[in-house]
């Protein structure tokens, strides 16, 4: 029976119904600005196409000839020296922001940042990058940042700020009267060391540490079964099975992009390498990682722990281990505990959980399988996530108590992400000296006195220790815009520390660096790779048996509170390029909802829309989400903002006060009720966007199949290429075919590359009604295929861009010859031609080409960051900005061939394979894209073409594509 791929639910199940969705739902072709594009459907004639045409050319020619722009330009009388005006400089640096972690490449252009590489140097993010570190030059661009220290709500000096603060931390130390540093993880052995130094000059002073989504229980587990509250470093690249419990690894747990390139390293299949990890994800929420898991099971979150119990007893009979009493478990552990025991050191097993039992199961099994010390390190934890909940809710008490009488907040915003906010914020009005660092006036800054302003990352020296032995540097690659201050520099000035900070660090690195030979040479090349690692010794831990037990059954339905790739905690709530970033699972934009199962959706009778109350408080739009486990329920956090700037106010709904079991901070279990409200609420969901009919679905196989005939899943590329015939001439390249080749097995579809192009080629940001209008901007876009069952299909994420083809359709059609081919092999856009017929978008099947709608910059109507003076700064000088009326669309990231191939040419050199890098390819985490001259006999890309899991897209149509995709390969049996 032939394999049924489908995008999204209402499309799968009409299609069941004998309905055909294509020609039932048209999708509207041409449209009139301020018109509704279902009433001009049918309605336009040749005759009024013309008509428009004309109009419209005319009225561009009569403004481009009438306006002349104001150039504003300041001349640099003195050249800085490392300053080379049009060449770009990198900067090695850290992006820590207290919950992600990746060492990074700046790039500025005249001292000014507009874009984030991987640090290839580094061993733990390794060249990767996510989504939210891509994004984060923008918020260095953010309007809603503070501009001055606030006293009061109004802006201030420092001088005078610093006088008050210093007076009141005197008055309270010398009367012994508490105080509380409320901070979020902090990394930075440096940083840690002068909080120390603050502390002893006000000693009244207590630091807690915060995190607004807890893993405290991993940490608690450790120390009951090994004597040390540590969260251990995970070698999935060393793990032959990886067993995950609610812990999306892939996408928003602990080091996503460490673990990614980890993932990847292990399913990489080419000629004479058929060796690949086994993925098994046992989950509430359809997650990233269970999206590509080889195996996946929906479970509700109060059968977690007796799942695990069954799996450990399963485990433990086999390694001599004592057994538990535990009810059946509601899914099949036998196969994945089989395969835990074959590969005993080799293995893995995990869960995202904030849970203690559940952590001591996970605990229990790894240990019985001898995989600490191999795949769990203790020596070398991790230093992430070291929040004290049990501190956190003393300290709300007791403020609540009137026992607290200072409060200094940095980098954590409780008012707006503590489960009990309400709690906090009332207790937060009975402290009277209440100091923020806010870099932006959110939730928590706006209740304090002052407003200390912290600098951006990007303006500030620091330091990081993700994993004991491995630190990196953070450095400024601009001077502050504004007049804001590091938070360090703030400590040491009332602390009465002599010096800055910069100077602090480089004293302290001195106890760090090797005595031995001259620091300042070490010390600068340090800071040149941005990384730098020191050798730990192995610790010896024995392991403490503790009681498990498993979890109490729930007839409820169960709510399963998720982070989004793109949003996280909040933090980044204010970003346009994440807001609208379509979520890799669901491709929604701009919103948060409630995600139910296909059953529970037929059950109730909810539409996709229909809008739910939860718990009689908070109301959020329904998306009937395959996979999603039966019983549960999922929304992500993030939202409601309500203090954080223009993109991000009021969007969507803010459910961490739902975060909550018990007193404990828990994302997972919570019984909630779910009440239809009869109204519903529009969302900009991309996942039947450019739509290519079924056609062009990503090709997948079996590792036993692979195995016994590499072609399988990709029977089809043979027979379309023994048919191809061609009346084109051949294109005479000039010693350079660009190519690109995808692997799918390796591709996990975590959008990182879409934003990375979004930043290096200075796609705009139209907001939620334009996306509804499907006319999203992104060069690059992760369609998102279902098959089989809807209780837990199968899932396939597939990159797709211009495809660059050889025998273009978009060509031909073109009557100002704008889009034409290179004799490189690029499909290329001339904008200054294109008249915007879109006859080009019509007869592209792939439907990758985006028209502009709308001047997109300088226009209030779409007020982000190209509307903004300060936000524009962030644009790539070497791309231009397209004006109304013209077509866009993937270029290969032409500048950045240009500039290779100039310099190759200064230096009188062939280019060498790998030396150019679409932004795409570059920061991919999982090394999925690989890009260069496929006339290169020894490049990788030519090496790709040759696998025999090699096909390119829609290849019955012979438009000969430089761009092929790798037939993903999953590690199941037949």
């Amino acid at each position: 029976m032939e394999k049924k791929y489908w995008q999204s639910i209402e499309e799968h199940l009409e299609v069941k119904k004998g309905e055909n969705v294509a020609n039932n739902k048209p999708q509207p072709e041409f449209s009139i600005e301020g018109l509704d594009e279902t009433e001009i459907k049918g309605k336009s004639s040749r005759r009024d196409f013309l008509k428009m045409l004309g109009f419209s050319v005319s009225a561009v020619a009569l403004v481009s000839s009438c306006q002349m722009p104001v150039r504003k330009a300041i001349p640099l009388l003195n050249q800085p020296a490392d300053l080379t005006p049009g060449v770009p400089n990198f900067y090695a640096s850290t992006f820590f922001d207290g919950n992600d972690y990746c060492s990074i490449l700046v790039k500025t252009r005249e001292s000014r940042p507009i874009k984030i590489e991987g640090n290839d140097m580094s061993p733990i993010s390794q060249g990767g990058t996510s989504a939210k570190v891509q994004a984060s030059v923008l918020n260095l661009y953010d309007d809603a940042r503070l501009k001055n220290p606030v006293k009061v709500k109004a802006d201030t000096d420092w001088e005078t700020m610093d006088k008050e603060i210093m007076n009141n931390l005197e008055s309270l130390s010398l009367s012994g009267k508490k105080v509380v540093l409320l901070t979020s993880t902090i990394i930075s052995p440096s940083t840690k060391k002068l909080i120390g130094e603050f502390i002893n000059k006000y000693p009244n002073i207590e630091w807690v540490t915060y995190d607004a989504v807890s893993y405290e229980a991993i940490r608690k587990a450790h120390e009951l079964n090994f004597g040390e509250a540590i969260i251990p470093t995970y070698s999935i690249e060393n793990a032959k099975v990886v067993v995950g419990f609610n812990a999306d690894y892939l996408g928003t747990w602990l080091d996503p992009v460490s673990f990614s390139k980890q993932f990847s390293k292990n399913r990489k299949l080419f000629k004479g390498n058929t060796n690949m990890s086994r993925l098994y994800q046992f989950e509430s929420n359809l997650s990233l990682t269970g999206s590509n898991a080889d195996y996946r099971y929906g479970i509700k979150p109060s059968q977690e722990a007796t799942v695990l119990l069954n799996l450990y007893n399963e485990v433990a009979k086999e390694t001599g281990m004592s057994t538990y009493n535990a009810p059946a478990s509601p899914v099949d552990v036998k196969k994945a505990a089989k395969d835990l025991l074959k590969n005993k050191g080799k293995s893995l097993v995990v869960s995202g959980t904030n849970n203690l039992n559940i952590q001591l199961i996970v605990n229990a099994i790894n240990n019985a399988l001898s995989n600490y010390g191999q795949t769990l390190d203790l020596s070398r934890p991790f230093n992430l996530k070291q929040g004290n909940e049990e501190a956190m809710a003393k300290l709300v008490k007791q403020m609540n108590n009137d026992k607290i009488h200072g409060l200094m907040v940095y980098n954590v915003n409780p008012a707006y992400d503590y489960y009990d906010s309400k709690a906090f914020v009332n207790g937060m009005s009975k402290v009277k000296f209440k100091v923020s660092f806010a870099d932006t006036k959110d939730e928590t800054a706006e209740l304090c006195n002052f407003i200390a302003p912290d600098n951006n990352y990007l303006e500030s020296w620091n330091d990081a220790e993700v994993i004991k032995g491995e630190m990196s540097i953070q450095q400024p690659t601009i001077n502050p815009i504004f007049n804001t201050r590091q938070f360090q520099d703030s400590l040491m000035k009332w602390a009465v520390i002599s010096g800055v900070f910069r100077d602090y660090l480089e004293n302290n690195w001195k106890t760090i660096l090797p005595a031995e030979g001259n620091f300042k040479t070490k010390w600068n090349q340090t800071k040149h790779d941005g990384v730098y690692s020191y050798t730990i010794e192995d610790k010896e831990f024995n392991f403490a048996e503790q009681k498990l037990a498993a979890g109490k059954p729930s007839s409820g339905i169960e709510l399963a509170l998720y982070e989004k790739i793109a949003i996280g905690n909040g933090k980044y709530t204010n970003n346009p390029w994440l807001l609208e970033m379509p979520d890799p699972i669901t491709t929604a934009t701009w919103d948060n909802y409630v995600t139910v199962s296909v059953k529970y959706a037929e059950e109730n009778s909810l539409k996709f829309e229909d809008v739910v109350k939860i718990n009689g408080s908070i109301e959020l739009p329904v998306i009937v989400q395959p996979g999603q486990a039966d019983g549960t329920i999922g929304i992500a956090l993030g939202f409601g903002r309500t203090a954080v700037g223009k993109a991000g106010n009021g969007v969507g709904k803010n459910a961490f006060s739902l975060a909550n079991i018990n007193g404990n901070i828990s994302l997972l279990g919570k019984e909630v009720t779910i009440e239809k409200t009869g109204s519903t609420y529009p969302l900009a969901v991309t996942q039947i966007h450019h739509t290519m009919e079924g056609r062009a679905i990503a090709r997948e196989t079996t590792l036993p199949e692979y195995k016994k005939n590499p072609n399988s899943g990709n029977e089809q590329h043979l027979i379309d290429e023994k048919n191809n015939a061609t009346l084109y001439g051949k294109i005479d390249f000039d010693g350079i075919q660009w190519g690109m080749t995808i692997d799918l097995s390796t591709c996990t579809g975590c959008s990182n590359c879409v934003i990375a192009c979004q930043s290096e080629n200075n796609v705009a940001v139209i907001g939620k009604e334009q996306v509804k209008n499907r006319r999203i901007m992104h060069w690059m876009r992760i369609d998102r295929y279902y098959s089989a069952e809807e209780a837990n299909p199968d899932v396939y994420h597939m990159p797709v861009m211009c495809q660059h083809c050889d025998n273009a359709p978009c060509e031909n059609v073109c009557p100002v010859a704008a889009t034409n081919h290179s004799n490189e092999g690029l499909n290329q856009m001339a904008y200054n031609r294109c008249i915007g017929t879109r006859y080009c978008v019509n007869n592209c099947p792939y439907k990758v080409r985006r028209f502009n709608w709308f001047e997109f910059s300088n226009n209030n109507q779409f007020d982000y960051n190209m509307n903004s003076d300060l936000g524009k700064m962030v644009l790539n000088p070497d791309v231009i900005v397209r004006q109304r009326g013209v077509v866009e669309k993937c270029s290969l990231c032409v500048q950045r061939l240009q500039d290779k191939k100039l310099t190759a040419k200064m230096e009188n050199r062939e280019l060498r394979d790998g030396e150019v890098q679409t932004a795409c390819s570059q920061s991919c985490p999982t090394d999925a894209i690989t890009f260069g001259n496929l006339l290169d006999e020894n490049s990788q890309v030519s090496q790709n073409v040759k696998e025999d899991r090699m096909y390119h897209l829609l290849e019955q149509l012979h438009t000969l594509p430089s761009t092929s995709y790798l037939t993903k390969v999953k590690n199941r049996e037949v």
